[in-house]
């Protein structure tokens, strides 16, 4: 903790949650329309968009782009008018890896020079497959050999496009940031993944369900995740209105405050079908012993007999690793989570995190090369790092809920995806509706 900081005090239960969370736009399909949005054919509307840091610096490094984004606070919607794309431009990337990997193909596509550079953090995140891809299609793109920010891509106003081989086993945002401009490319792109299985291959196919939308022919062959391709043939991204689904992942630390209290909660507008990877929660709750059901009304988990611990592949829901690593915690039994090596290279080390903070509390937590074993201990309260990581601090909240006196450095990090955590969180543990 750094000086000056004041951690929160994270509320612990005194009775089980009964309440209904009303959870905001998703982050990742936010981000993606207003992408495609921009290279788009016409104006067009987003509904529900998800208003936090994430999307906002999406929304300005469009607009410092040339892109007219009007975004309206009362209504919750943005008008997105595309135009032709510009420098000089400095794009901020805060700590979002949409924004730093989505961007640069789309700043290819823009003439003059655009420099890419975000929090201290970000510097660290990978970003040598987006870098070494643009370089391939003869992209000049300036990043002083450290596949890292800062960096400047200088763009000529087209990309020639063609064959792309990367390797997206860091992450699959490497894949759909090549994806999202690829029918604006001479050629489109084929590309090839060679290497390790893809991460959390659901955000992938969110991007390509987006694309097919807007009318982008996408042909992809992922029965192999170690040598999946995707070819886009290049050609128009068609205007169209969208409503953006309720954030699924967002909805786990709220979902396992009921687990957790010996409670329940309903997340309204829980999507039927869904690219979102936070779907999962449906399965890994259950297996973890809470009754899960889905009706008109949402999603709704209610607590089991008993909490239990869990033994998963992780790898396609990384993003829910944290809160399922708090619930593991307090599980009655022992949990291996598995398939996890990519979140080293997230906001923080997750792993080295999650092990880090929950030991501090008493926990007992090992890291292996590609997860957690986690063996339930009785925790007492205390510091918990959250890393700048908006997801350790929504794991910390849910480790509060019944270990008294834990404080969460820096709550205000869950801005990046949930500005309204703590009220929401407050507004939960009364049985309000949040």
């Amino acid at each position: 903790m750094t000086s000056g900081e004041h951690p929160w005090p994270a509320p612990t239960a005194t009775a089980p949650i009964n309440a209904v969370v009303h959870v905001p736009g998703s982050k990742s399909l936010t981000n993606r329309a207003l992408v495609l949005a921009a290279l788009a054919d016409g104006p067009s509307t987003i509904t529900g968009a998800l208003e936090a840091r994430d999307t906002t610096l999406m929304a300005r490094a469009l607009t410092t782009l040339g892109t007219s984004v009007e975004w309206s606070h009362t209504t919750g919607t943005i008008q997105v008018e595309p135009a032709h794309l510009r420098g000089p431009a400095h794009i901020d990337c805060g700590l979002a890896g949409t924004v730093m990997r989505f961007l640069p193909p789309v700043a290819a596509l823009a003439h003059g020079d655009i420099r890419f550079d975000g929090d201290p953090r970000a510097r660290v995140r990978p970003m040598g497959a987006v870098i070494q891809a643009l370089q391939s299609l003869d992209v000049d793109v300036d990043d002083y050999g450290r596949r890292t920010l800062p960096f400047t891509v200088r763009g000529t106003g087209q990309v020639r496009g063609g064959t792309i081989t990367i390797d997206a086993s860091a992450s699959s945002q490497f894949v759909s940031a090549l994806l999202l401009s690829a029918a604006r490319f001479d050629e489109g792109a084929h590309i090839h993944h060679r290497g390790a299985a893809v991460p959390s291959m659901p955000h992938i196919d969110m991007s390509v369900a987006l694309l097919r939308e807007h009318g982008v022919t996408v042909v992809e062959d992922t029965s192999d995740p170690t040598s999946a391709s995707w070819q886009v043939q290049p050609g128009t991204i068609r205007a169209l209105d969208r409503i953006v689904e309720p954030d699924l992942s967002n909805a786990a630390p709220f979902l396992a405050a009921a687990i957790v209290t010996g409670g329940t909660v309903t997340i309204p507008g829980w999507p039927e079908h869904t690219t979102q990877p936070g779907d999962a929660l449906q399965k890994l709750l259950s297996q973890m012993g809470a009754a899960v059901s889905h009706s008109d009304d949402g999603l709704k988990v209610r607590a089991g007999n008993a909490l239990l611990g869990l033994d998963a592949d992780l790898r396609e829901v990384g993003e829910l690793t944290p809160v399922i690593a708090a619930l593991c915690a307090l599980a009655n039994t022992p949990s291996h989570l598995r398939g996890i090596a990519h979140l080293r290279g997230h906001e923080t080390d997750r792993l080295a995190a999650l092990a880090n903070e929950i030991n501090r509390l008493g926990g007992d937590v090992t890291e292996t090369e590609d997860g957690l074993i986690i063996i339930p201990r009785p925790l007492q309260g205390g510091v918990f790092e959250t890393y700048d990581d908006h997801r350790m601090a929504t794991a910390g909240a849910v480790l509060g809920c019944v270990v008294p006196d834990i404080e969460v450095v820096d709550i205000a990090t869950t801005s990046k995806t949930l500005p309204r955590f703590t009220s929401m969180w407050t507004a939960m543990l009364e049985g309000r509706t949040a």
